[in-house]
């Protein structure tokens, strides 16, 4: 099944949109997706940029092919894949975390949302992050 996947700032999870309704079907801590493109809408990019309140307009596209806690079939090393993310402050793509190379297409992607340290921010000391991987990073 086709969908567009994109972190979801109200409730710290991934939101699943299924392509051809455009109606979110899931959210969940753990998707992959297969041939997955990066996409950022311009216009809703120029949008946040404007306005300064953040929209859905990034999201990975591609064919969703295992969500919940355990793949059986997969099996990641972390080392092999490019971590990934979006500011639509800093960049008008998704791009590599580590030298920001912008990131169009992959192998395989991997999103997942794990509990991190909460620095400099009002609130609790630890959050829900999304966490991007992609296996066969492209531009």
């Amino acid at each position: 099944m086709r969908v567009e996947v994109y972190f979801n700032l109200h409730k710290y999870t991934w939101s699943v949109r299924q392509c051809s309704t455009g109606r979110v079907i899931l959210h969940t801590d753990k998707v992959h997706i297969r041939d997955p493109k990066f996409v950022v809408r311009k216009a809703g990019r120029e949008r946040v940029l404007r306005e300064g309140k953040k929209n859905v307009h990034a999201f990975v596209r591609g064919e969703i092919t295992y969500f919940d806690d355990f793949d059986p079939e997969y099996h990641p090393d972390y080392l092999d894949y490019t971590l990934v993310s979006y500011n639509p402050y800093k960049f008008d793509t998704f791009v590599d975390v580590y030298d920001t190379t912008p990131v169009r297409t992959a192998k395989r992607a991997m999103l997942e949302v794990r509990p991190c340290l909460n620095l400099g921010e009002q609130g609790s000391p630890i959050i829900q992050r999304g966490y991007l991987y992609a296996e066969g990073a492209r531009s």
